[in-house]
């Protein structure tokens, strides 16, 4: 009678292993680099120029329907001016701003993620220009079979933390006001496929 029960219990713990194995597998899914894109805002006294800029490759890692890591590269020769000017285009490439001849990507890798009011607060390294900085940003992330949706909420980067001095007052005392902010907006928006 024992032995009969230990091999329903082993049987049934079997079968509930094989189960529940993929309810909790890690997933990792690859950044559809054609229909994601990371949107810029930067300000200057006079106005603000809007923008975006493409990824070339990048991974969003889920685990349980919940965000646990990834990265993705940024192409920084993409950076385009949403009114189109190549000449502004042309400038936030050159040495004034990224300096893309010399900086080609910028990457972001989460490093942690915790959960408040319902939102993700994505913690993780950003490299830009070749300097790395802690940044921290809320976001929100769809889940389905094939794919997953990450949508960050516009936050603030700070370029002179980068080593980007263009009119900076961060470098620079006697603009007046000739200067552009240090702070521009930033929004992520990925979307990643298995």
């Amino acid at each position: 009678m024992k032995k009969s029960r230990l091999i329903v219990f082993s049987i049934a713990f079997a079968l509930f292993s094989f189960i529940s194995q993929p309810l909790f597998a890690q997933e990792n899914f690859k950044v559809d680099v054609d229909n994601s894109s990371l949107n810029w805002k930067g300000y200057k006294p006079t106005g603000s120029h809007t923008g975006i800029i493409t990824l070339t490759s990048g991974n969003i890692v889920v685990k349980s329907n919940k965000l646990t890591g990834g990265s993705f590269v940024a192409n920084m020769s993409t950076i385009k001016d949403a009114d189109g000017s190549a000449k502004l285009e042309g400038h936030l490439k050159s040495e004034d701003f990224f300096e893309i001849a010399v900086f080609p990507t910028s990457k972001f890798e989460i490093t942690e993620t915790t959960v408040k009011a319902g939102k993700i607060q994505i913690t993780g390294n950003m490299t830009i220009k070749g300097i790395t900085k802690q940044i921290t940003f809320p976001a929100t992330l769809a889940v389905n079979k094939d794919n997953v949706t990450l949508t960050s909420e516009t936050f603030q980067i700070n370029r002179a933390d980068f080593n980007v001095k263009y009119k900076s007052k961060t470098f620079f005392n006697d603009l007046k006001d000739k200067f552009v902010n240090d702070e521009f907006d930033f929004q992520v928006n990925i979307i990643a496929k298995k």
